[in-house]
């Protein structure tokens, strides 16, 4: 397997789901940066199933312990190791299915690559439980960047067929906690409630579109030809299990539109060049162009259903049918969006740091 992201600010993650605990190491962190372990859990609350109706009911406390790299509420540019220990394990389930292979489930092809040997309780190491990893990464990396003035948010725009109308960057702040979907038009929002509440009564579930937005990101960012900024950030995206599709500004739209329509003309305001719309979502050529870095990421409806699905048992290579019970969300989305979040800002500190725009001692 190949664990680590990153070329300077490098995070490498490690656990599964009902394994001892789910955690990530930083090297390269930058020592004398200020940060608590109240910094950490912040986001990592954030990621937390809530009492909505999109939520499992695995309750696990999700509180992070930092074993090195930060002494007294600074860094000190050791490795970091943060970790949060499973405590609401219920394996029951998965042992019965063991052989099972659930469709849209990792199973087959974990199975397949690793002889049979990987963890299948949960999903093992391809749960969704890992980017509990990825936030507290995002965590310290959302530090880095703040002090430059990176500010990244996201928020869902999308649930099943139910689209969120778009608004300013204001309200999108305004809104995100007003609702546990984290939709900045609360009117579709309640929609989306009520279609969760639907699918979740048929033994179903729904996916979603979260928007990421990183502003005051300095332009030059981005190492082409292989390291270009939106290559990693969809790289890192798409680690998360859910994402099935990543798009930038005016993404796949723009295959519809004329040059002259997509183009994003260029103009003088306040001292800076800056353009007149931002179809290109911020990068140009695979390096910042100063704009509002624009990302989407589709996330497919979480696989284990309660519905009847036709599978087959890999142990006896026999059809069978499948039926998933346990703990799972009806919908993913939510609790998806700071970690999307999360692995802009972990791109962005490094390639900040490639360019020099972080230091490794911060004073």
């Amino acid at each position: 397997m190949e664990n680590s992201l990153g070329k300077l600010f490098t995070i490498t993650s490690f656990g599964e789901s009902h394994g001892r605990c789910v955690g990530i190491i930083i090297d390269g962190c930058p020592a004398g940066l200020a940060v608590t372990e109240d910094d950490i859990q912040k986001d990592l609350d954030k990621r937390r199933p809530g009492a909505g109706i999109a939520s499992t009911r695995r309750a696990e406390e999700d509180r992070v312990d930092v074993l090195s790299g930060i002494i007294d509420g600074t860094t000190t540019g050791a490795p970091i190791c943060l970790v949060i220990w499973n405590k609401d394990i219920d394996s029951r389930e998965y042992e019965k299915i063991r052989f099972l292979l659930r469709p849209g489930q990792a199973d087959y092809t974990a199975f397949v690559k690793y002889g049979g040997f990987n963890d299948f309780r949960g999903g093992g190491r391809f749960s969704g439980r890992i980017t509990a990893s990825f936030v507290m990464a995002g965590a310290i990396a959302r530090k880095l960047i703040n002090r430059i003035g990176i500010e990244v948010v996201a928020h869902t725009i999308q649930i099943g067929g139910i689209k969120a109308e778009p608004k300013e960057l204001d309200r999108i702040r305004e809104n995100l906690e007003k609702n546990p979907l984290k939709c900045a038009d609360l009117k579709a929002a309640a929609e989306m409630v009520k279609a969760i509440e639907k699918v979740r009564k048929e033994g179903d579930s729904l996916g979603g579109i979260i928007e990421g937005i990183a502003l005051n990101v300095p332009v030059g960012l981005g190492e082409p030809v292989f390291d270009t900024l939106d290559g990693e950030l969809a790289k890192a995206i798409l680690t998360i299990p859910a994402v099935k599709g990543v798009e930038f500004g005016a993404g796949f739209s723009a295959a519809a539109k004329k040059g002259s329509e997509n183009n994003d003309p260029f103009t003088i305001k306040g001292g800076k060049i800056v353009t007149t719309t931002n179809n290109s979502g911020g990068i140009l050529g695979g390096i910042s162009n100063g704009m509002p870095i624009v990302v989407r990421a589709a996330i497919k409806p979480t696989p284990s259903v309660e519905k009847n699905q036709p599978t087959v048992n890999i142990k006896d290579m026999e059809s069978a049918s499948l039926s998933v019970k346990g703990r799972h969300d009806a919908c993913i989305v939510p609790r998806a969006v700071v970690v999307v979040e999360s692995m802009m800002a972990v791109t962005i500190c490094d390639l900040a740091m490639r360019a020099g725009i972080i230091s490794r001692v911060i004073k």
